[in-house]
């Protein structure tokens, strides 16, 4: 074998670490979203606001495992499959806006006191899940892309 085909299956093997460290991630994300809205209607007390708060650690952290373990990766020429690239390139402006309303939901709830924010929680809950859903389907074409399916 090929220094070069090493080179190669060394960041296939580097992309796939990467791929499930993002896919453990946004799954625990979206178990603590499921957990959080299955709480309504929403109450002000001191378990809610832990529970919130747990929610909006995980939600950063799975942005910028997102960032770090899987747009980085891209971005710093470590890919070279010309498909792979290409939709990268297409989806990764709509991954920016997702990341802009995930951010804006973190702003607002992350430092809030419960009790100013159980009124707009459970649409603002609702309007971040389909944000969320649609991001994972465009994080899932390059996932399929780098794991070789460009279907």
């Amino acid at each position: 074998m090929s220094a070069e085909n090493l080179v190669g299956d060394d960041r296939r093997v580097d992309s796939r670490t990467k791929v499930q460290n993002l896919v453990q991630t946004r799954t625990e994300t979206l178990a603590l979203l499921t957990d959080l809205a299955g709480k309504q209607p929403f109450t002000a007390d001191p378990l809610m606001e832990d529970m919130l708060k747990r929610f909006c650690q995980a939600l950063i952290d799975y942005t910028a495992s997102a960032h770090f373990q899987l747009y980085s990766y891209l971005a710093d020429n470590r890919e070279r499959r010309r498909s792979v690239l290409e939709i990268a390139d297409q989806t990764y402006p709509k991954i920016v806006e997702s990341t802009d309303v995930i951010l804006r939901f973190n702003d607002k709830y992350d430092s809030a006191s419960i009790e100013n924010c159980t009124e707009y929680l459970a649409s603002d809950l609702s309007r971040l899940g389909e944000c969320l859903a649609d991001r994972i389907l465009l994080e899932d074409r390059i996932i399929r892309a780098l794991h070789g399916d460009l279907h």
